[in-house]
């Protein structure tokens, strides 16, 4: 199970669904390790969850660079020697038509997003497969991989990517006993839940929009080692909009 002597590494972790999972991982014991370009809100949730009695770190990292994603990793071996559980969450968007999108901010959603996943998987794998029962690895994609709203042409193709590297992951490291999964979020309000509306709540077959923890939650779940038949997984947790058939009257 998770908890106590498991180290976690959360990209982009300082706020919204990676702070979440961060947190609910430390309230199970693990060792937590919080990668983001946030020092401020990266250091208080530190500091916050210290003072609860929790083992925590804050490590400033763009995972847009390789050199800050290995230094983030050696950095947690050095500290809790060992890594158990990685959860690429780091994203960024650009919402703009595609008439305007530039090269450079098409490339830095895919490096931000994409590229990122990869190189902290490649990273982390490499203490993983030391692990008597390796690792498992979460990457938080999201339902705009299977479908869209306009101008997200980046950011879909980031997250279709990361499902697709996801199985691709899972066969790759399979022989070293480490899970590859993916989560793909659907409308998760990461602002002020009271201020929803009853539509939108009503327009989700679950009857409510989605919160942090309950993708955290999954985490946890992906995370566990007794769940190790779970492998090259996307799995999508959106109240069942996915599934929802809309028609206009």
């Amino acid at each position: 199970m998770v908890g106590e002597r498991k180290t976690v590494i959360v990209t982009g972790g300082a706020n919204g669904i990676g702070k979440a999972i961060a947190e609910m991982f430390a309230k199970q014991g693990a060792n937590v390790v919080i990668a983001d370009v946030d020092a401020k809100n990266g250091e208080a949730i530190v500091e916050r969850l210290r003072a609860d009695g929790r083992n925590a770190v804050f490590v400033e990292a763009d995972v847009r660079n390789e050199a800050d994603i290995k230094r983030l990793i050696e950095e947690a071996a050095r500290r809790f020697g060992r890594i158990d559980n990685l959860i690429n969450n780091a994203g960024v968007s650009r919402w703009k038509s595609p008439y305007e999108l530039t090269v450079d901010e098409w490339d830095d959603v895919l490096a931000t997003n994409l590229r990122s996943a990869f190189l902290a998987s490649r990273e982390a794998a490499k203490y993983m497969r030391r692990n008597p029962k390796g690792g498992a690895i979460v990457n938080i994609a999201s339902t705009r991989a299977l479908m869209s709203e306009p101008n997200s042409e980046a950011y879909a193709a980031s997250k279709g990517g990361l499902i697709a590297l996801t199985h691709a992951l899972a066969v790759s490291l399979s022989d070293d006993r480490i899970r590859v999964n993916c989560i793909s979020p659907g409308w998760i309000e990461t602002g002020d839940y009271a201020k929803l509306r009853d539509v939108d709540h009503r327009q989700h077959p679950a009857g409510r929009v989605g919160k942090p923890d309950d993708i955290a939650r999954a985490c946890l779940y992906l995370c566990d080692e007794e769940n190790d038949f779970i492998t090259g997984v996307n799995l999508v947790i959106d109240g069942g909009m996915t599934r929802k058939m809309i028609y206009i009257e």
